[in-house]
């Protein structure tokens, strides 16, 4: 009797067991079900923003759209060859990157510098996290293995080899709303103390917008006093026809079409700071680089698009519509809206 009531003991807890394990086995395939049907979701929809992104560039690159500018109609050849400097190349992976100054340029310079395995530490190992390299590194355009530096070395016969790894590699960029790259540039070189753009570029702008005839003589003079070029200073000497006449526009404020000539390169692909996370994780996917590449974090303290209301209350609206002429080509092949409430007050 005392055998039998184990017996049945024994069975009841099986068949608990073996119901709870299928339960449990049960949720996990749902979860992961679930799971793969949203990633396989995501991933059709990322291929999606790609593929509008690319097919609104080439429309408007195409002969018969409504889009002119200067350079549209130039092959690839006519390109000057010191206007191929933004095209950073990274041979092991076959990657071409344009960096755009104020779009999370630093940290794909970082991965750049990651990927090639050429930047070496003071120990004398490459440098394997793109956190590790030091900023000032980064920034010095001489470390970089470019097209300009492939041109400098090859001379007349750099072209084909251009030719080849534009046609063989992958080749992205990554762009931002115009306006809202503008302010970055602002804040980042004259709100922020700068010896170098004051010295290049502020102190001009103080004598000829501000009516300062003898500006301070140093950033940190002019900080001290009170000084500085305003944000329509600024606008003041980007819509004076007077200053390229002297020299290009700074990167840092140049039209991203004429540092990356999206009608003379087939782009792969067109990140977005607006969706850097998403566009980030999806290239590195791409390039197959997910799980051996660490995209490095963000500041937290993005120009936000919805401070341009702030930001140009000051600007006339002439002055808006002069500026958003100048910037038309960028809103235009990158998918930007016209901010038609700063040039319709």
């Amino acid at each position: 009797m005392g055998m039998q009531k184990l017996h049945q003991c024994c069975f009841l807890l099986g068949a608990v067991f073996i119901t709870l394990f299928f339960v449990v086995c049960w949720d996990e395939v749902k979860v992961g079900t679930y799971l793969h049907m949203a990633s396989s979701k995501d991933l059709t929809h990322l291929k999606r923003r790609q593929a509008h992104r690319k097919h609104l560039i080439r429309k408007l690159c195409s002969a018969n759209s409504s889009l002119n500018y200067r350079q549209k109609s130039f092959t690839f050849d006519q390109i000057p060859d010191s206007s191929l400097n933004h095209l950073i190349v990274d041979d092991h992976h076959r990657v071409i990157y344009c960096y755009v100054p104020k779009v999370a340029c630093s940290n794909w310079k970082r991965v750049m510098f990651a990927l090639s395995q050429n930047l070496k530490a003071p120990d004398g190992a490459p440098y394997l996290d793109p956190l590790d390299i030091p900023l000032e590194i980064i920034h010095n355009s001489t470390m970089h293995n470019t097209f300009k530096k492939l041109w400098m070395r090859h001379g007349r016969y750099a072209r084909p080899l251009m030719d080849q790894k534009l046609k063989n590699y992958t080749k992205f960029l990554f762009v931002r709303d115009p306006f809202v790259r503008l302010i970055s540039a602002y804040r980042d070189k004259f709100v922020e103390l700068n010896e170098y753009y004051y010295s290049d570029f502020g102190s001009m702008i103080l004598q000829r917008y501000a009516n300062i005839s003898q500006p301070p003589t140093s950033a940190q003079e002019a900080f001290r006093a009170g000084i500085r070029p305003s944000f329509s200073h600024f606008i003041k000497y980007l819509l004076d026809p007077q200053t390229e006449k002297e020299k290009p526009f700074d990167e840092h404020w140049q039209q991203i079409h004429r540092l990356c000539h999206p009608c003379q390169i087939d782009y792969d692909f067109i990140g977005k700071l607006e969706t850097l996370d998403e566009d980030t994780e999806h290239l590195l996917k791409i390039l197959g680089l997910d799980k051996h590449i660490h995209f490095p974090p963000g500041y937290e303290n993005r120009t936000a698009v919805d401070w341009e209301q702030e930001w140009f209350a000051n600007i006339s609206l002439a002055d808006r519509r002069k500026l958003y002429s100048l910037y038309e080509t960028d809103f235009k092949l990158f998918g930007y809206d016209k901010p038609e409430t700063l040039l319709n007050e």
